[in-house]
């Protein structure tokens, strides 16, 4: 591809099919995706979340990346907040041993989850993101082998160890992201899936404040972008229809998996979530596949970002594959 495309996987639960299923859906797309192109498959992690199945991605990394044989598989993200920067580091030099070359680490510091899973994967105190630049710091010391001198835990190896180390990228959806990444020279995406206003600012500030790093001499960004494609626009309308009342459902606090269509179109709205569900639409790409490049391609210039990645969720999994089959085709 002429423009490098990844995909984000959050592993959907359809309604009627077991998170078992899910998981066996994403090892069936990344697959796909390898075949059509991408450079990227991205795994997400959500804890508790009826519609969304992966709770683990560094264990699902592994599974895909063995069913797979050249496409970068990686994390979007790992939330580093709950973790200890050395365990990550040991989780990753093990993928990187056993994929070289072909591992991605994205980090983000969202919770992933309701205030109560929360606590209770903290073991009752959750510990919020304010350490993160020093976990992140940590993080690429214990993979890199260059925590300074002085540093507490200095003298002890992330194993397995080698002469390759997985890109680090660092995940936002504020400034927050950005103004890190650029600080200790990493990798950035931005996710526009979920904050479709002031991107653009936050990824051009990025680019502007950048301090090189041994890492990443230059700066490095992707946009990624919640898109439905079908060979029609008004097939890429009606299929928007479960992706609007799963979100309607999030602002609700209902806990469910993702709408069938069916469901969808047989869900009556009030005018109140009528107007909700038009304002969420700003965090969406639909349309034929001209349509949809043409809308891909004027986030690229907005974010000025090097990549995109693309995340998409329907009713079912065949409209979902065609989706993916689609923009591969229009930017091949």
């Amino acid at each position: 591809m002429k423009v490098p495309l990844g995909v984000l996987d959050q592993s959907p639960v359809i309604s009627g099919h077991s998170p078992a299923r899910a998981i066996a859906e994403t090892v069936s797309l990344a697959r796909l995706a390898e075949e059509l192109g991408y450079r990227r498959y991205w795994l997400a992690e959500h804890h508790a979340i009826a519609a969304l199945a992966d709770p683990s991605p560094e264990i699902l990394v592994s599974r895909v990346a063995s069913a797979t044989s050249r496409i970068r598989v990686g994390t979007g993200g790992v939330l580093l907040p709950y973790y200890s920067p050395l365990k990550i580091a040991e989780q990753f030099r093990m993928l990187e041993a056993l994929f070289p070359g072909r591992i991605d680490l994205g980090i983000g510091r969202a919770p992933g989850g309701d205030p109560r899973t929360a606590l209770a994967l903290a073991d009752g105190e959750y510990p919020g993101a304010e350490h993160m630049p020093q976990q992140v710091q940590d993080l690429i010391g214990f993979l890199d082998r260059t925590l300074p001198a002085g540093h507490p835990y200095v003298k002890v190896k992330a194993q397995p160890a080698g002469d390759t180390s997985p890109e680090i990228w660092l995940l936002g959806s504020s400034d927050y992201g950005g103004a890190l990444a650029a600080q200790l020279g990493l990798r950035f995406a931005f996710a526009h899936f979920i904050s479709a206003f002031g991107g653009e600012a936050v990824a051009r500030a990025y680019r502007d404040q950048y301090q090189a790093s041994e890492r990443e001499p230059q700066p490095r960004s992707l946009v990624c972008v919640f898109v439905i494609c079908a060979k029609t626009r008004s097939e890429a309308e009606r299929l928007a229809a479960s992706i609007d009342l799963r979100r309607l459902h999030m602002a609700k606090g209902i806990n469910a998996p993702v709408p069938t269509l069916e469901e969808a179109r047989a869900y009556r709205s009030s005018p109140q979530e009528r107007a909700y569900i038009e304002q969420q639409r700003a965090r969406l790409v639909l349309g034929d596949p001209a349509e949809v490049r043409e809308k891909l391609l004027a986030l690229k210039e907005k974010f000025a970002a090097d990549e995109l990645m693309v995340i998409t969720i329907t009713g079912d999994y065949e409209s979902r594959r065609t989706s993916y089959r689609l923009v591969a085709g229009a930017f091949a």
